[in-house]
């Protein structure tokens, strides 16, 4: 049948492709462009026809063509004002993806081009992946309402691409992590709640294609509703048929989401989707001089616009779609604070509390990562009893006891106990808190303890990127050594930090392959390390530290004083204290022990009804010798791999550099 446009046939209700019985329905939302039209491409890439949508209302124009049905490749045109200085970018020679593409033929490939004045009349359809019409065929579903017990940060191409059990065409993709084994290994662990790094299609930045790098994180997305393929080659049916399966297994999967910005960059950047249909409807412009300029506060180029209807609405179905036609639980939002900019963070936004009030969406494991390099843009604690949020306190706080900071311990105490400092408000409680000491932006466990300094010359920009305040130590040497002694201090130093974060109040998180003990080789900025680097070595991981990690994590869920979500008081209620800071001698901590500038050693003596457990942290370097509160005393976990916590006669001998939860039940 021959594509045919019905006149004035066209529903402004569903924005984005849609099949219907009379043909396919597209629908754009445009402030400010005078016409647009689908062009309708072949398997060969050659355009077949193109149509101008002829329906126009409420800002959004609308088209029904007949003979279109599911696989359909097609693109958007745009025309109207062009006058950058004024944030108008139209160009009917640019090819457009559609912003609510569920679906593309290729990946994003940069090309100088794609960013060409309209005076240059070079179009750019070659260059520009196809949307593919697609038929919504999957049972809609609701997210698992659970609480997460442990996140777990993965990248999709740097978790498979080695393992040895994703073979062949798998590996890279989403379908790899469906391979048995690597489920496996999730639950040994005690993942409960998996976090995938970007899936949405992302494009390099400007400057990696002639470094000869590329993109491996994908926080510069494009198209917020399509899979990159890469990630999911036949389609996105991968990822829901992967939900699915972890859901039969007890694992939630979320989603890191980009709504902060896009790979369009600034004005110089590609045209590729929304700077061609409406700039100033989706990103952030301020008037500098007469002129409009691009709000950069992501440092990325351009901001999106959370605060218009328009980019609600596309944020908001988005994120629908994900939940209820993908099966995802939930989402980590990078740059949250994005979605509460006007042009401050308010946490009350509209953009928030649409999230927040959406019958799904509120149902759904939400994580903000609570700031972004704008003004003001450092919220941690603002997001309301919704939203968890990770909590860079915790991350460096316990680094810099452990590294030997002087006056650290109150501090730890304050993390390990929760942070209520920042989460007891509004009725939020310690799960709020997302506890983490290393994520995919800085060292890896391994190099926190094996790196001074970080070593990004393989980024291609002089080590001048990434952060430069790490907290970190190396034991005594920089980097790879063959020295046995330097090795095993840092895998003591390792399973310290990882028994301090299970035995935390909050949610711990896990970035892949820190519980094997993977390098980056000093890396902090790994963002364009598509190889390698990034790239998990299974083959060499620490086993012995997998098992450690295994254990500390089931300990972790059989002890309600641990996990007991509310905020400790150290008051007596009905004769029990739920926690007693002891000092090594045996006595409680007093003012003068909390000021002491060269405290090393803490015991934290928890009860929740009938669990009792008594965690010692000492990162001494020698053994230090812990009187007990009175009562037996067991060794439940104990993170030193070498030594062994000796419980005689009222005292423990913690072992050096290491973290200690001894168990007694209450009579």
């Amino acid at each position: 049948m021959t594509p045919t446009l019905v006149p004035n046939g066209g529903s402004i209700e569903k924005l984005g492709a849609t099949v219907t019985a009379e043909g396919v329905n597209f629908a754009v939302y445009s402030e400010s462009a005078t016409n647009i039209w689908v062009s309708i491409y072949d398997e060969q890439d050659e355009e077949t026809d193109r149509f101008e949508l002829d329906v126009h209302q409420e800002h959004i124009r609308a088209g029904l063509i007949s003979g279109l049905g599911a696989g359909t490749r097609y693109g958007l045109r745009a025309d109207g004002p062009y006058d950058p200085d004024q944030g108008y970018f139209f160009d009917p020679m640019k090819l457009l993806v559609d912003p609510y593409a569920k679906r593309l033929d290729r990946v994003f490939v940069r090309s100088p081009r794609l960013r060409l004045d309209r005076s240059e009349a070079v179009d750019t359809a070659p260059l520009i992946p196809k949307a593919i019409v697609g038929e919504m065929g999957n049972e809609d579903i609701l997210p698992r309402k659970k609480a997460p017990g442990l996140f777990y940060e993965m990248n999709v191409r740097g978790y498979t691409m080695r393992h040895p059990s994703v073979q062949g065409p798998l590996r890279g993709t989403i379908a790899g992590l469906t391979t048995q084994r690597v489920i496996d290994h999730l639950k040994y662990i005690g993942v409960d709640t998996l976090q995938l790094m970007p899936t949405a299609a992302w494009i390099d930045e400007g400057h990696l294609p002639v470094l000869g790098l590329t993109n491996a994180w994908g926080y510069n997305p494009v198209v917020y509703s399509a899979i990159d393929p890469r990630l999911a080659p036949r389609g996105p049916q991968e990822l829901r048929n992967m939900t699915d399966l972890y859901r039969k297994n007890g694992i939630s999967v979320i989603l890191d989401v980009v709504y902060n910005h896009t790979g369009e960059s600034d004005a110089n950047g590609p045209m590729l989707s929304l700077m061609g249909l409406d700039a100033k409807t989706y990103y952030r412009f301020v008037e500098v001089d007469g002129k409009q300029q691009l709000v950069n506060d992501t440092g990325t180029g351009n901001t999106l616009r959370c605060d218009h209807p328009a980019t609600q609405r596309l944020v908001i179905d988005s994120l629908r779609y994900w939940v209820e036609e993908m099966g995802v639980s939930g989402f980590r939002f990078d740059l949250a604070t994005v979605l509460g900019r006007d042009p401050g963070f308010n946490a009350n936004a509209q953009m928030l509390q649409k999230i927040k009030s959406d019958p799904v969406l509120s149902q759904c494991i939400l994580v903000a990562e609570p700031w972004d390099p704008g003004p003001g843009g450092y919220a941690l604690g603002q997001f309301g009893k919704e939203f968890r949020e990770h909590n860079d306190t915790y991350r460096d706080e316990i680094r810099e006891f452990w590294r030997g900071e002087n006056g650290k311990i109150g501090a730890l105490a304050g993390k390990v106990a929760g942070s209520a400092e920042i989460f007891d408000n509004s009725g939020r409680k310690p799960s709020h808190g997302v506890n983490m000491l290393a994520v995919h932006d800085g060292f890896t466990l391994r190099d926190l303890v094996s790196y001074e300094k970080k070593h990004n010359e393989a980024n291609g920009e002089n080590n001048n990127d990434g952060h430069n305040h790490n907290a970190s130590w190396n034991c005594s040497a920089e980097g790879d050594t063959d020295d046995e002694g330097i090795i095993a201090a840092r895998k003591r130093d390792v399973r310290a930090l990882l028994g301090t974060l299970f035995l935390s109040r909050g949610i711990p998180l896990l970035q892949q392959g820190d519980e094997m003990f993977r390098t980056q080789h000093g890396n902090n900025n790994a963002y364009a390390q598509d190889n390698e680097i990034t790239w998990i070595d299974w083959e060499n991981g620490d086993g012995d530290l997998v098992d450690f990690v295994a254990a500390v994590s089931k300990f972790r869920k059989e002890h309600s004083a641990l996990t007991h979500d509310h905020f400790l008081t150290g008051q007596e209620k009905n004769g029990v204290r739920d926690v007693v800071w002891l000092h090594p001698d045996g006595r409680e901590m007093n003012e003068g022990d909390w000021n002491d500038w060269s405290a090393s050693v803490l015991g934290m003596h928890l009860r929740n009804k009938d669990d009792e457990v008594l965690v010692w942290f000492n990162r001494r370097v020698e053994p230090v010798v812990a009187r007990l509160p009175e009562g037996g005393w067991t060794v439940g976990i104990e993170s030193d791999a070498m030594g062994k916590v000796a419980v005689a006669d009222g005292t423990a001998t913690l072992t050096p550099r290491s973290v200690v939860a001894l168990v007694r039940a209450v009579s």
